[in-house]
C-alpha cells in the first residue's frame, strides 16, 4: 500500500490514526523522520527486520534494515524531492538471484502530532508478486513430487465425490492414469466400481465427510490386471482457514502384511485353542490378578462350572475356604518372580467342585509373558484314581512284604534245619565223609546267610555285598577249626555300598565260600602257618572287584578251576558264569583270585 502526497493545506492525520493505517496494512509499513528514526511500525515490519519489538522506535532505518542494499538512498531521495517511490526492486546483501523485495516511500507533510513540526516518510516492503508466484510453483512442485513418491495412496475429491487429483502410486499399482480418474466420482474409479458394496461404502463415506467426519475402514480394493489388495482406507474433509470444507481428501496403506500377520496370528490362535481343548487334563490361564482368562473343557467337566461362571472369576473360587486366605499371598510371590514348576516337584493340593465337594489335584505351572501381560497357565490333573490305585498297591505291596518277609524267614530257617541234620550227620561218619558234609555245611550257611540278610532288611530287591561279606568271613573262620591257630582269615571291606540282586548274590557268596574253604584246605599244609585275606571294592560305578588271596604254597601250574576232580574247584567257573564275572587267577607269593563283575540290581 502507498499512501499520496498530501497538498500542503489538507489536514495531516494524527499519531493515533497513524498508526492504525500501519497496522491495517498487509505489507511491513513504517514510518520514519526527516532523521530516518523510526516513528511508528506495523507487525510485518518487526518480522522483516528481525529485530525485538522494543528496539524499533528510535532506531535509523540502517539499523533496522542492515540486510537491505542502498535501502536509505531511496528514502532520503524521497524525502528530499517530495517525490514519492513506488514499488522499487531492492536487493539484499550477498543475494545471488533476482531482487525479490519491493520498495514504496511515501513523503509526509510537515505538521504532525499536534503541531510538532516532523518531515518524514513511509516506507513499505513486500515481496514481489513474480517471486511469490515463482515460491508458490516451487512449493506446489515438491508437495507433488512427494506425495508422488510416497507409497500410500492419497487423492483430492471435490465435496460430490468428484476425483480432482491422486499421487502416483495408487494410479501405478491400479494401472490406470491420472485423465482415466479425473473428473470421475470416485465410487465409479477402476479401484472399486468392482464391488457394489465397495461403492456403497463410498458413497456414505463422501456423505458423511461432507458432514465434517472422517471414515475409516479395512477394504479390499482393485488393482492392475484385476488382482487385490487389502488397504486401511481413510475419508476425512478438508476446510479452509474460515472452517468451510472445500475438498474430501481419500487416503489409503496397503495393509497386505498386516493381514498375513493377523491371519498368521489367528491360525496359531486357533491351534492353541484346539490342543488346549483337547488337553486331557484342565488347563486355566491366570492373570497377575489371579482372574481366569482361558479354561478348557476339562476345567468344565472337573469343576462342575460352564466356562461362563469361570472366566473373569478369582482362581480362589476354585480352592476350599482353607486355603482361600493365604493363596493371593503365594501368588503375589509367585508372579513377582514367575519360573515354570512341574507337577513332581508340587505337593498335593485339594480342589473344590460346584458342588462343594472336594477331590485331590496336582498342578503344575507355566509362565507366560505376553502382549497383554504376564499370565501363568495351570494343569491342574484331579488324582483322585491315581490315590485309590496307590492305596490298593500300597496295600498289595505291604501284603507282598509281608509274605516274602515269612518266606525268607522260613527258607533261612529250613537252611538252617538242612544244616543241623548235616552236623548230625558227620559225628558218626567216616572222615572223607565227614569233610564233604562239612564242605556242605558251609555252602548251605553260606545261602542262609543271603536269606538272613533279606530278613533283616526287609529290602528284597537287592543285598549289600559289603554287609554280607563281613558276615560270610565270620562263618568262614568258624570252619578254621584246628587250623584257627595257624591260619589268619582277614576280610578287608570299604564302606562303600556295592549292591547286588538276590539272583547273583548267591553265587557270588557261594563262589567266596568255596575259594576261602579251599584255601584253608590245601594253601597250609604240614601245619604251616599263613594269612587268607578276602576284600571287596567299588572301582566305578559299572564295576567291582573280590580278591581272595593266600600266602600258601600256592596252586600247582597244572591244576586249573573246573578242570580237577575236587568238587569246590568244579563249581567255582559255574559260580563265576552264574555272577557274569571274569575270574583270575594270579600264581605268585601264593595263590591270587581276582573276582570282577557289574554291580547293580540287573545283570547288563
Amino acid at each position: 500500500m502507498v499512501v499520496s502526497p498530501r497538498s500542503p493545506d489538507a489536514a495531516l492525520p494524527t499519531s493515533e490514526c497513524l498508526a492504525g493505517l500501519l497496522e491495517a496494512l498487509p505489507h511491513g509499513a513504517a514510518i520514519f523522520d526527516h532523521q530516518l528514526r523510526c516513528v511508528h511500525f506495523n507487525r510485518p515490519f518487526v518480522w522483516i527486520s528481525n529485530k525485538g519489538i522494543a528496539t524499533h522506535r528510535g532506531c535509523t532505518l540502517s539499523e533496522l534494515l542492515p540486510h537491505f542494499a542502498n535501502i536509505d538512498v531511496s528514502v532520503r531521495h524521497s524525502l528530499a524531492t517530495g517525490v514519492a517511490v513506488l514499488d522499487e526492486p531492492v536487493e539484499t546483501h550477498g543475494a545471488g538471484n533476482s531482487p525479490r523485495w519491493r520498495l514504496s516511500v511515501t513523503p509526509l507533510g510537515e505538521k504532525i502530532q499536534q503541531g510538532a513540526s516532523v518531515a518524514g516518510v513511509v516506507v513499505q516492503l513486500h515481496e514481489g508478486q513474480a517471486y511469490t508466484e515463482q515460491a508458490i510453483r516451487a512449493v506446489e512442485t515438491q508437495s507433488r513430487r512427494l506425495l508422488d513418491n510416497l507409497f500410500t495412496f492419497v487423492g483430492l475429491l471435490t465435496p460430490d465425490g468428484t476425483v480432482v487429483d491422486a499421487n502416483r502410486a495408487p494410479l501405478e499399482a491400479g494401472g490406470v492414469t491420472l485423465e482415466e480418474v479425473r473428473g470421475k466420482k470416485m465410487w465409479d474409479t477402476y479401484w472399486f466400481c468392482h464391488d457394489p458394496y465397495l461403492q456403497a461404502r463410498i458413497r456414505l463415506a463422501v456423505e458423511a465427510a461432507t458432514r465434517g467426519e472422517t471414515s475409516r475402514y479395512d477394504m479390499l480394493v482393485r488393482m492392475k490386471n484385476d488382482t487385490r489388495m487389502p488397504v486401511d482406507f481413510m475419508l476425512a474433509p478438508l476446510r479452509n482457514d474460515a472452517g468451510e470444507i472445500t475438498h474430501l481428501v481419500p487416503s489409503a496403506i496397503d495393509i497386505s502384511d498386516r493381514k498375513i500377520s493377523e491371519e498368521a496370528l489367528r491360525k496359531s490362535e486357533e491351534r492353541f485353542r484346539c490342543v488346549v481343548e483337547a488337553a486331557p487334563d484342565g488347563l486355566a490361564m491366570v492373570d497377575r490378578n489371579g482372574c481366569l482368562t482361558l479354561v478348557n473343557s476339562a476345567m468344565e467337566y472337573m469343576f462342575g462350572y460352564p466356562r461362563e461362571e469361570l472366566l473373569g472369576q478369582p482362581i480362589e473360587m476354585l480352592m476350599p475356604e482353607r486355603y482361600r486366605t493365604v493363596h493371593p499371598r503365594l501368588r503375589g510371590a509367585y508372579m513377582s518372580a514367575p519360573v515354570t514348576r512341574d507337577m513332581a516337584r508340587r505337593r498335593e493340593l485339594n480342589a473344590l467342585r460346584k458342588n462343594g465337594s472336594e477331590f485331590p489335584v496336582e498342578i503344575g505351572l507355566i509362565a507366560l509373558s505376553t502382549a497383554g501381560g504376564d499370565h501363568v497357565l495351570a494343569a491342574i490333573v484331579d488324582v483322585t484314581q491315581r490315590k485309590a490305585d496307590k492305596a490298593i498297591l500300597e496295600n498289595a505291596l505291604s501284603e507282598k512284604t509281608v509274605l516274602l518277609n515269612e518266606v525268607h524267614h522260613r527258607v533261612k530257617n529250613n537252611l538252617q534245619v538242612v544244616c543241623s541234620l548235616l552236623s548230625l550227620r558227620a559225628r558218626t561218619a567216616n572222615e572223607d565223609a565227614r569233610a564233604m558234609l562239612e564242605d556242605s555245611q558251609a555252602r548251605v550257611k553260606a545261602m542262609a546267610l543271603i536269606h538272613q540278610l533279606l530278613y533283616e532288611r526287609s529290602d528284597f530287591s537287592r543285598v549289600n555285598l559289603n554287609q554280607y561279606l563281613r558276615r560270610l568271613g565270620s562263618l568262614l573262620r568258624e570252619s578254621l577249626g584246628d587250623a584257627r591257630a595257624r591260619v589268619t582269615l582277614q576280610i578287608d571291606i570299604d564302606e562303600t555300598d556295592i549292591p547286588m540282586d538276590l539272583q547273583r548274590s548267591v553265587p557270588c557268596g557261594l563262589l567266596v565260600n568255596e575259594l576261602v574253604m579251599n584255601a584253608i584246605k590245601h594253601a597250609f599244609p604240614e601245619e604251616r602257618h599263613g594269612e587268607i585275606h578276602v576284600s571287596a571294592e567299588l572301582m566305578n560305578p559299572s564295576l567291582a572287584r573280590i580278591v581272595v588271596s593266600d600266602n600258601g604254597i600256592g596252586i600247582p601250574s597244572h591244576l586249573q578251576p573246573g578242570a580237577v576232580s575236587s568238587l569246590g574247584f568244579q563249581l567255582i567257573p559255574l559260580f563265576v558264569d552264574q555272577l557274569g564275572g571274569e575270574l583270575q587267577l594270579i600264581r605268585e607269593n601264593g595263590s591270587r583270585f581276582e573276582l570282577y563283575f557289574t554291580p547293580g540290581t540287573e545283570r547288563n
